[in-house]
């Protein structure tokens, strides 16, 4: 049996204490993601149930159901979490997924290359997509209307405008 692909939203850095809490850097920005009686999943397809979660500090603490103490808790440091791509909420047009334009092309209305998408930056005013090209040339794309003509999500290509300066270099 084929399973969904999946996102992640999380990755547990350390264990916390020894009742079986870890601590968890949150890849998500849905609040309702990490709430007691939640599931998540491992990459090898192990569904941990949330017992309790809550804060302290700026650390976000998870107790799982059947992680019962620091051995336990210990054994999952390093482990990513998931999610089903079908458990997230539809976006409006015109926005997208990180993971869905990482790997995409970017290229300009002239033509010329910027590379491949390999990270998305978030940002207060905008996001910013890290467009790498094959000789390790770093372009970053402001998520912007203005410079985003197309996104083509399926077939992997990203179209934006030729801005002096940003994608236009003067040859002089």
């Amino acid at each position: 049996m084929t399973r969904e692909p999946t996102v992640v939203v999380g990755k547990v850095t350390k264990a916390h204490g020894v009742r079986g809490e870890v601590a968890v850097e949150v890849r998500s920005d849905n609040p309702d993601r990490f709430n007691d009686g939640a599931s998540v999943f491992t990459p090898d397809g192990r569904e941990l149930t949330i017992e309790r979660v809550h804060a302290h500090g700026q650390r976000t603490l998870i107790r799982f159901v059947g992680i019962a103490d620091r051995t336990a808790a210990e054994a999952l440091a390093g482990t990513l979490l998931e999610v089903p791509e079908s458990w997230l909420p539809e976006l409006a047009d015109g926005e997208y997924w990180p993971f869905q334009l990482e790997g995409c092309t970017v290229l300009t209305e002239s033509g010329r290359d910027l590379g491949v998408v390999t990270d998305v930056i978030p940002n207060p005013a905008n996001d910013l997509w890290v467009a790498v090209d094959d000789a390790g040339a770093e372009t970053l794309v402001p998520a912007l209307a203005d410079l985003i003509v197309e996104v083509d999500v399926a077939g992997r290509r990203i179209l934006v405008r030729d801005v002096p300066g940003l994608t236009v270099f003067d040859e002089r």
